[in-house]
């Protein structure tokens, strides 16, 4: 009972905005307290839009609690991966200037990755269909290793069988991401994290993102944190990210995340609505099902508006950013708590940005 009082009172140490409504701010205020002080979460950052344009960023609570540094808009979290949906619009990018081909072979742009008998395409693995596995152990989630390039880490699965014939069923799995990392460093002659900062963070104003470095000093960097077996708090397992990049590799702030979904958005990274438009639609299996993730996003409904979104999860921390397409809402939340749910926290979120009138978002925009 103490720990959650003591994050109450922090949640009330947050960094505001001056756009978004006094009311809306207060209601959103009350729900990060309230789900900071149910699941005991140390730090949550929040970044918020509606109308298409971005209108609060927040921190609150402990980024760390042994140094006692207060969480800020700037605090800096492992994206886990949120990191997919970036590399998705890369490679939408190159798609739409005619270096890659969503329908090709993965071999045709990594050609070290061994045929596996089926044709595994670009777009097979944006949707996660394209029969490549996950982690398998312990071992792997935990990696301490560090990789110099994309290339050496796809060592550790190139050789394995496929867990299902490509286009066939859904399997969610992050080295498939790792792939088109690669794909995306043939296709523009450029490292991958290059790419990323000249054509994505640049063109969307994410000043802060980078790469997950665990050597590199990176300012305002959250610690991570988790829960014991026996339910006590403690700093989170070690792990070095640098095997997984395109797919989770990652660190940025809640405010840079909000503003890739709105540049998304508005057309500015993928610029033919048929391209975003392919992004969130389900993909059709072979048998004609579908399934809820379409090229890089989870796929679903808020209150019968379409929800687009990903969630994050990874040592030390959990994220999620989503958004409404149509009403320009975004929300993006970032949190230092493994397996800590954001879920419905962004959705009640959304909820309250909804019910913004337009004329209220104009007032408050004009006098920014």
């Amino acid at each position: 009972m103490e720990r959650r009082l003591l994050l109450a009172i922090l949640a009330a140490q947050g960094i505001h905005g001056q756009t978004l409504p006094s009311p809306r701010r207060n209601e959103i205020e009350r729900l990060i307290s309230q789900e900071m002080a149910h699941q005991n979460i140390p730090a949550v950052s929040v970044a918020v839009a509606a109308g298409g344009e971005l209108l609060w960023t927040a921190g609150y609570g402990m980024a760390d609690l042994e140094n006692y540094v207060p969480a800020k808009a700037s605090t800096m979290y492992r994206t886990g991966s949120v990191a997919k949906p970036i590399t998705a619009a890369a490679v939408m990018q190159l798609a739409e200037a005619g270096k890659i081909e969503l329908d090709a072979p993965v071999q045709r742009y990594v050609p070290a990755f061994p045929s596996k008998g089926a044709a595994i395409t670009i777009r097979h693995l944006l949707g996660h269909l394209g029969g490549i596995r996950h982690y398998e152990s312990v071992e792997e989630v935990n990696s301490t290793r560090h990789y110099t390039d994309l290339l050496s880490a796809i060592k550790l699965f190139q050789n394995d069988p496929l867990v299902a014939e490509p286009g066939s069923r859904f399997h969610y799995t992050t080295y498939g991401y790792v792939l088109l990392g690669l794909a995306v460093e043939k296709a523009s002659g450029l490292r991958f994290m290059d790419y990323l900062r000249q054509r994505i963070f640049s063109v969307a104003g994410m000043e802060k993102t980078r790469q997950d470095h665990v050597f590199a000093i990176i300012p305002n960097r959250a610690r991570g944190y988790a829960f014991s077996k026996t339910g006590q708090l403690q700093n989170c397992s070690l792990a070095d990210t640098s095997n997984k990049i395109p797919g989770g590799g990652l660190i940025s702030t809640a405010e840079d995340l909000a503003r890739f979904a709105l540049a998304l958005r508005r057309g500015a990274l993928v610029a033919r609505p048929a391209n975003l438009e392919a992004m969130f639609t389900p993909q059709r299996l072979k048998d004609g099902k579908t399934h809820n993730y379409g090229l890089g996003w989870s796929l679903d409904k808020l209150d019968g508006r379409r929800l687009v979104a990903h969630t994050g999860g990874q040592q030390g921390v959990s994220t999620i950013l989503l958004m409404l397409p149509k009403e320009g809402v975004v929300v993006s939340l970032m949190c230092n708590l493994e397996l800590a749910n954001l879920r419905e926290l962004a959705r009640r979120i959304a909820r309250v940005l909804v019910e913004i009138p337009s004329s209220e978002l104009t007032r408050n925009l004009t006098a920014r």
